[in-house]
C-alpha cells in the first residue's frame, strides 16, 4: 500500500514538475513573440508584424475609437502607417499568466517609445494555435499618474468635444 501512495504521489510530483517546465517553456516563447512583435513594427516589416496575431486578432489603440479588427481594418491601417515606417517601442518588464490548460496566456507588460519615451501598457491574450502563440487581442494604453488623472481627464473631454464622429 504504501509503495502504491508513494507511486502516486512521484507520478503526480512528475506531472507538476513537467507543467511548470512547459509553462515555463511557453513564457519565453510568448517573450519572444511579443518581442519579434515590436521588432518587426520598428523594422516596418508588414508580414512578420500581422504574422503574430491570430485570423481574427484585434488590436486596441491608444484613441478611445480604435478597436481594429486584423482584417480588414487593422491590416489596412498597418499598410498605411508601415509605408512612411513604423513605430518603435521597447518593454521594460512583462508579467505573463497561463489558463490551466495552457492554451491561452495574457499578458500585460510596460513599454517605452523609443521616439518620445511615451510609457505605455500593453495587454493582452494569446493563443496556442498549431503549436505557436499568436496574439487574439492586444491594447495599447498610455500610463497616467493618478496624481495627474482629473487633468488628463479634462484635457481629453475638451478634445472629445473636437470629434462628434467617434461620439
Amino acid at each position: 500500500m504504501q509503495k502504491l501512495l508513494f507511486l502516486i504521489i512521484a507520478t503526480c510530483l512528475g506531472f507538476t514538475a513537467a507543467s511548470a517546465q512547459e509553462f515555463e517553456q511557453d513564457r519565453k516563447a510568448i517573450i519572444a513573440v511579443l518581442d519579434d512583435f515590436h521588432d518587426a513594427a520598428s523594422k516596418a516589416d508588414k508580414d512578420r508584424y500581422l504574422g503574430h496575431f491570430t485570423e481574427d486578432g484585434v488590436f486596441l489603440g491608444t484613441d478611445e475609437w480604435e478597436r481594429w479588427p486584423l482584417k480588414p481594418d487593422f491590416t489596412d491601417y498597418v499598410d498605411m502607417r508601415f509605408a512612411n515606417g513604423g513605430w518603435s517601442y521597447h518593454s521594460e518588464k512583462k508579467n505573463i499568466n497561463f489558463s490551466k490548460d495552457g492554451t491561452v496566456a495574457w499578458f500585460d507588460e510596460t513599454s517605452i517609445s523609443n521616439r518620445n519615451d511615451g510609457r505605455f501598457r500593453g495587454s493582452g491574450v494569446l493563443e496556442k494555435v498549431d503549436g505557436k502563440w499568436k496574439i487574439a487581442h492586444y491594447v495599447l494604453s498610455y500610463l497616467v499618474y493618478n496624481e495627474i488623472g482629473g487633468e488628463v481627464g479634462k484635457v481629453i473631454a475638451e478634445e472629445r468635444k473636437k470629434h462628434p464622429e467617434h461620439n
